[in-house]
Parts: C-alpha cells; structure tokens; sequence
C-alpha cells in the first residue's frame, strides 16, 4: 500500500492482523483506548477462535441471545451474498473450516470435507434485538466481519479527530477525506504487484488463497456446499463506499454470481485466476500491470 504520509500512524496487533491507523493529527489516549475497548468487544461477540466468545457459547449450546450491534447488518449482508453465490457463502461455515484443519488450536490437521448446512437461515435468525441459534452451529463472519470492524474504527476515530483518516487491518483498508494509492499484491509472488488503485474516500478489501495455507493445499476460501477449498481463484479486490461490502465482494468474487451482486451493489472489483489471467468489472479504477490474458465481464 502506499498512502501520503499522515501526521501521526498508530500501528498495533488484534484479532490476529497487523493494523495501522493514519490520523490528520495525533490520536489522543481516550480515542486510541475506545478503539481497542471496540476491537476487544467485537473479537469477544464473534471470534470462533476463543472459548469465551459468544459465537463459541452458541456452538456449544445454541440459544437465544441479545443481538450484538454487528449481527443485523452483517447476517443481511450474508443473506444477500448467500442469494448470489447458490450457496456457496454461508456464516454456518465454520464447522467446515474446523474438520479441514483451520480451528480454535490452529491444528492444520485436515479431518475431511464437511459441507455446511444448505439451509443455514432455518438454523440461524436475527433481529436488531435477538439472535437465535436453534441447534449447537459455528458462526463464522470471515467472509465479511473484518471490513465491518474497519468500518466501525474508522467512524469512532472520526469523532475524534478531525481530517483525513486512513484505517488499515491486514490491508482490508478505508480512506477517509483523501486518496490513497495501494498496490494490488500478486498471490503467486508477494514480492510484486499485479497493478495499483487509487481510492478515494472508499474502501478497498483484498482476498487471497495464499494467505493462511497448509496440508495438501489447503486454505481458508471453502465452498460451504462441498466443504472444499476454491481452486479457479487465486485472489480478489473490491473498492465500496464500505469496507464491509468490499469485504463482502471480494469474498463472493470467489464464486459465480460474485461479480453480479457486485454489479448490484456499485462495487468495482478485479480478481486473478488460478490460470494467470485477470478479469475486472467495467469501469473498473484499478491499473493493471499484468501482461497475462485479460477478461473484461
């Protein structure tokens, strides 16, 4: 990524990525212990990778609990992105990603495909005050709760300081009131850059199968129909107004109807192909430097 120098940068470690705030001027201490009051209130609602989670609670017992602040918001997105993929993301998948090895112990120890059930909305309901699991399951929001989470820091910063504000978690980023120019890392050598996009109060998300890989092959973009990794896509990007959505998107892009939810909601997008070649959305902002065979949907 490369952005304009801001006055102050706050980098720190959380929900298991490298973040790095950019603020106009310097964060006070009240503002940088909100953000990590924040962060620690989401990790303890969602993360499957902690006993005392509330995700974790409901995989053990299942129940009917008061909804987190998130849960509205990000399960209609997940509807939504269920809709366009037939099936292929589902927020009940992480029971899948569990039995291929990717669990609360970091194990990697592959115990077979475990498709995730089809049904997920007749198991799992929500409303802004409830949410209610009707049989022990795990609810995993990969697929679009770290771009939600960008989204929050970036408007609870903005109440404290004034200017430009550029959040990045894990280079999931929002650029707040400037521009920022990020390179586009190539999944087969992260050494280059397949092209760069300037974003302008926007979010750009980013989503690779080279990132978090193991066994035989394995990695975290799993077809909840099958259980099994993707193999015909090697990375995304989105721009949105919403980090969420562009998180969102560049996990759909995975997928067939991907690019046709993105189409619906305004968000651009490119994605590489497992083969080398490249395919974007019309209008698409980005620069592509890549010399391979391109597709323009």
């Amino acid at each position: 990524m490369t952005v304009a120098t801001s006055t102050a940068v706050w980098s720190f470690d959380a929900i298991g990525t490298a973040w790095r705030i950019e603020t106009a001027t310097p964060l006070p201490e009240a503002a940088r212990l909100a953000v990590e009051h924040l962060i620690a209130g989401f990790d303890l609602d969602w993360s499957r990778f902690r006993p005392d989670s509330l995700v974790s609670s409901l995989a053990r017992g299942a129940g009917i609990v008061a909804a987190p602040p998130d849960a509205e918001d990000m399960l209609d997105a997940y509807a939504a992105l269920t809709d366009a993929t037939d099936g292929a993301v589902n927020p009940l998948v992480g029971a899948s990603l569990d039995s291929r090895g990717y669990d609360a112990q970091y194990g990697f120890v592959d115990r077979g495909a475990r498709p995730a059930p089809a049904d997920w909305r007749a198991h799992l309901a929500w409303t802004t005050e409830r949410l209610v699991l009707v049989e022990p399951a795990t609810i995993d929001v990969g697929a679009l709760g770290k771009g939600r989470l960008v989204d929050r820091v970036a408007e609870l910063i903005a109440r404290w300081v004034e200017g430009d504000v550029v959040v990045d978690a894990g280079g999931d980023l929002a650029v707040r009131g400037r521009s920022g120019r990020i390179g586009l890392e190539h999944p087969f050598d992260p050494t280059r850059a397949i092209g760069t996009w300037t974003v302008t109060d926007a979010a750009l998300c980013a989503s690779a199968t080279n990132r978090r890989v193991w066994g035989g092959g394995l990695h975290h973009v799993l077809d909840a129909r099958t259980g099994e990794p993707v193999r015909t896509v090697a990375a995304t990007w989105a721009v949105a107004p919403t980090a969420m959505r562009a998180d969102a998107i560049a996990t759909a892009l995975f997928f067939d109807g991907g690019p046709r939810l993105a189409h619906e909601w305004g968000v651009e997008w490119v994605r590489m192909l497992t083969d080398g070649r490249v395919e974007w959305s019309p209008g698409c902002g980005a620069e592509l430097f890549t010399r391979t065979a391109t597709v323009r949907l």
